[in-house]
C-alpha cells in the first residue's frame, strides 16, 4: 500500500493547490463570497488529508496492518465525499449536494480513528 497511498497523497495534493489557486484567481469572480469560503474548505480539508495519507504510506514502512490501510482508505473517501461534493455544490449551484458532505466528514473521523487504534495497538 506505500507506493499506493504516496501516489494519492501527490494527486490529492496537487490537485489541491491547483484547485485552491483556481479558486483564488478564476472562481473569485464567477462565485459570491459564501461559496468562494466553502470551496476554500474543500481545498484545505483535501490538503490537510493528502499530508495524513503521506504520513500513512510512511507510517506502513513499520506499522503494516489493516488499521492503518482503512484509516488511508478513510482518508482517501473522506476527500472524495467531502471535498469533492463541496466542489461541486459550489461550482453547479445544487444544494441537495450537501448531503453527501457529512459522510466525507465520517470518513475523515473514521480515519483518524483507525489511525489512532494502529498506534494505541504499537509495541514500544
Amino acid at each position: 500500500m506505500l507506493r499506493v497511498f504516496i501516489l494519492l497523497a501527490a494527486f490529492f495534493g496537487f490537485t489541491g493547490v491547483a484547485l485552491g489557486a483556481f479558486a483564488a484567481h478564476g472562481l473569485k469572480s464567477k462565485l459570491s463570497t459564501e461559496y468562494l469560503a466553502v470551496f476554500q474548505t474543500g481545498t484545505h480539508y483535501q490538503l490537510i488529508h493528502a499530508l495524513a495519507l503521506l504520513a500513512v504510506a510512511l507510517l506502513s514502512l513499520n506499522l503494516p496492518g489493516r488499521l492503518l490501510t482503512t484509516a488511508g482508505w478513510m482518508f482517501t473517501l473522506g476527500i472524495v465525499l467531502f471535498s469533492g461534493s463541496l466542489y461541486l455544490l459550489t461550482l453547479t449551484g445544487v444544494s441537495k449536494l450537501g448531503i453527501i458532505t457529512p459522510f466525507g466528514g465520517l470518513s475523515f473521523l473514521a480515519g483518524w480513528l483507525c489511525l489512532g487504534l494502529a498506534a494505541w495497538r504499537m509495541q514500544g
